[in-house]
């Protein structure tokens, strides 16, 4: 099955963004080629260019304490298990911390290694890395692979508060949401939102046999979703075939 995500707000956009580059750079490091992590490095950059929005920090300290307080309210539920509460409790007050003590944007400490920003201020160029442009960059390049993988997870250290935080709050907006099996007629689907709920996220899982890409959108009212089939010269065109697919609402 594909999962397809579809966020409704900003925040989310930006945090689902900075999960994809996260998974990346974990993918990257533990390689040894250098042009894998020459792509680790530029991922760093990316997630401080992502990090750098001004309110983002405060955004995901903001959303770890509302979670936290809704949390706390399931306390004396007897369906609840207080051990696993207080497992995830503990967990969200160990990012909020870890989080709140790093001064500055993410990333902010990498800023004042002056190779590391050469480096960075070439990236947008095309082929601006090259030996004969950053010839210390070229040597690091040739050192042992394992001398890169410590240096990238040092430099990746200074990230990581922000990626646990990102990665606790996306897995409990995840699990929010139940599942449920839909069916799009002649490859359109709607639903209705219920009223005094603010949904957050979209999942969408479609079996890829079906050979459909699902066009989605949304607002506080409504979902849509039209089924897409793609040429082969690659162009998408509207689907009129009826189809099954599981979708699930995260508030």
């Amino acid at each position: 099955m594909i999962l397809y995500e579809y966020p409704f707000n900003e925040r989310l956009r930006t945090y689902l963004r900075l999960e994809q580059l996260f998974r990346r750079l974990g993918e990257l490091i533990p390689r040894e080629h250098p042009l894998d992590h020459h792509f680790a490095l530029v991922t760093i950059f990316e997630i401080m260019d992502v990090a750098a929005r001004a309110d983002l920090k405060s955004d995901v300290l903001k959303d770890i304490e509302k979670h936290k307080h809704q949390l706390d309210s399931y306390r004396g539920n007897p369906s609840i298990s207080e051990a696993a509460l207080d497992a995830v409790v503990a967990q969200l007050e160990c990012c909020f911390t870890a989080l709140n003590n790093q001064s500055g944007k993410a990333g902010h400490a990498l800023t004042e290694n002056d190779w590391l920003m050469s480096i960075r201020s070439r990236v947008g160029i095309p082929g601006g890395t090259c030996g004969f442009d950053l010839p210390a960059y070229y040597a690091w390049q040739h050192k042992n692979a394992t001398v890169r993988q410590q240096a990238l997870e040092q430099w990746a250290s200074t990230l990581a508060p922000l990626a646990e935080s990102i990665y606790v709050l996306l897995k409990l907006l995840r699990d929010s949401g139940v599942p449920q099996k839909v069916a799009a007629e002649r490859g359109q689907f709607q639903q209705n939102l219920p009223q005094g709920r603010t949904f957050q996220l979209l999942r969408l899982r479609i079996d890829p046999a079906l050979e459909l890409i699902p066009e989605i959108s949304g607002n506080r009212l409504i979902v849509s979703v039209r089924l897409m089939r793609q040429n082969p010269d690659g162009h998408l065109q509207p689907s009129s075939d009826d189809a099954a697919f599981e979708l699930t609402l995260c508030a």
